[in-house]
């Protein structure tokens, strides 16, 4: 018998709707295996222990196999982004699913090809988040080649700004090494009111949940920005070649955990 989520626990929403052209494969992205099993495991994981109670994970292309490689999960719900329309789009999408989460609950936005990420980080982000009273806290990484990253822009003051893609930023943006790896806590209640009122890019067409931040701001709320991510977690799965590497960290970290 499963017991009845509390409404203040935290939950997440973990985006796991993309295709992956890339991988050369029909499998989804994220049911690629890193460490004998689909990478969206591992994020599920570390979610379940930063006590996540609620796990919503966003499907879209072979739904199938995502939901099959999480079906031992109990905390876990599916919902369908059917059309690609961005990740603002794809946390929409998760709405019905996160019915009965309290208003002021964190709620985590997290990418399901990101498999090195760690339960210690989001804890970090989790104590930052509830102390400070922010509607939205956001970890970051600091890492020597920061090429095709959103890049986390701070203000004079120090704190953070806005998130801004490589293809929009200037030449002295593109010189910021802080970068945006998509592991973000929101308060549940400002979550959505900030993605109904969230605009098109205007190039792609799509619904971006890097715009949300910044929003928040300017409608009077307080962003935190924590940089608390190892630059070997932000490692991107685009290719096979990619999986491999991450793969052989996955298994040594994972020996390594086993030992100690």
């Amino acid at each position: 018998m499963t017991s009845t989520p509390s409404s203040q626990a935290p939950a997440a929403v973990i985006m796991a709707a993309g295709k992956g052209t890339r991988m050369k494969s029909d499998l989804p992205k994220v049911a690629h295996h890193v460490g004998g099993r689909a990478m969206v495991c591992a994020v599920v994981d570390a979610c379940i222990e930063a006590g996540c109670e609620r796990i919503v994970v966003v499907v879209g292309h072979g739904r199938e196999h995502v939901e099959s490689a999480l079906a031992g999960y109990e905390t876990v719900r599916f919902a369908l982004q059917a059309e690609q329309l961005g990740t603002g789009h794809a946390v929409l999408c998760a709405r019905e699913a996160l019915e009965g989460v309290g208003v002021t609950a964190p709620v985590f936005v997290l990418a399901g090809d990101g498999p090195l990420i760690r339960a210690s980080t989001l804890n970090a982000v989790l104590h930052r988040h509830a102390s400070t009273g922010a509607s939205a806290t956001l970890a970051t990484s600091v890492v020597d080649d920061p090429a095709g990253y959103g890049r986390v822009v701070r203000g004079l003051d120090g704190r953070f700004a806005a998130i801004v893609e490589q293809k929009n930023a200037s030449p002295e943006q593109l010189k910021i090494r802080e970068i945006n790896p998509s592991y973000y806590c929101f308060a549940h209640g400002p979550l959505f009111d900030s993605l109904d009122k969230l605009g098109k890019d205007a190039v792609s067409g799509e619904y971006y949940i890097t715009d949300v931040p910044a929003m928040m701001i300017a409608d009077g709320g307080k962003v935190e920005v924590l940089d608390a991510v190892p630059p070997e977690d932000v490692l991107s799965i685009n290719t096979p070649e990619h999986l491999a590497v991450v793969d052989k960290i996955y298994r040594s970290r994972s020996t390594a955990e086993a030992g100690s």
